[in-house]
């Protein structure tokens, strides 16, 4: 079967209607509702199915695969963001002799430092509301909109980041923001898969990974007040 035959939509499906797809089809294949590996084996289908899917831009080159087309979408990625990263360094190392770092940390550092401490510090309240029953529709719901307003702070975080290269005097600073909030937008990425598929590991290896970024936000504070 193709991806879409596996969560049964059609292949004009919106991006809505994919995902209520899956959550359906995750919640009926769960290992707490199944008796045989039937399920296991769905699940992983179910999971390879959405990783394509649910993006639409992998949706599209999974698409034209499908018409008889190649185009392998890892190696453009990869490409893509080698390309990204040596245009921030080129643009970083340019123009970091003229950047004030007292500017670069009024509209750089304090706008990401709020935006990181709205997604990380709710995180605990967040996930022992839903424990009280994860499989309430409700309680779910409420924690999906708590990953959407969270993603969007990461996005503007992440716009900020790249908005201004940063001074030699923040250099440390810049690259524990730059990898706090690499693991953020994982975090993000492995709670969204326990809303989907309601897999305990995904919400573990959530929060783990939201520890480590709290630490490395922690740094970047900590390196900011030695600078100051």
């Amino acid at each position: 079967m193709n991806h879409y035959q596996t969560l049964q939509v059609n292949p004009k499906a919106t991006q809505k209607e994919i995902k209520q797809a899956y959550r359906r089809l995750a919640k009926q294949f769960h290992p707490d509702s199944q008796t045989e590996a039937q399920g296991c084996s769905q699940i992983i289908a179910l999971n390879a199915a959405y990783e394509v899917l649910k993006n639409s831009h992998s949706r599209r080159l999974y698409d034209r695969e499908q018409l008889g087309y190649s185009n392998d979408f890892y190696a453009c990625r990869q490409a893509r963001n080698s390309a990204a990263q040596r245009h921030y360094k080129q643009q970083r190392e340019a123009a970091c002799s003229e950047i004030n770092y007292l500017k670069w940390l009024q509209e750089v550092y304090l706008p990401i430092d709020s935006l990181i401490a709205k997604i990380i510090d709710p995180i605990e309240t967040e996930i022992d509301r839903l424990a009280a029953d994860p499989f309430d529709d409700s309680l779910m719901e409420n924690f999906q909109d708590y990953l959407d307003t969270c993603n969007e702070y990461w996005q503007n975080a992440q716009q900020k980041l790249s908005s201004q290269p940063n001074p030699a005097q923040l250099a440390g600073v810049a690259v524990n923001l730059y990898y706090c909030l690499n693991h953020i937008g994982d975090g993000i990425k492995e709670l969204e898969w326990f809303t989907l598929n309601y897999n305990d590991h995904y919400l573990h290896t959530g929060q783990e990974i939201f520890r480590i970024a709290t630490k490395l936000h922690d740094q970047a504070q900590e390196k900011v007040a030695f600078v100051l």
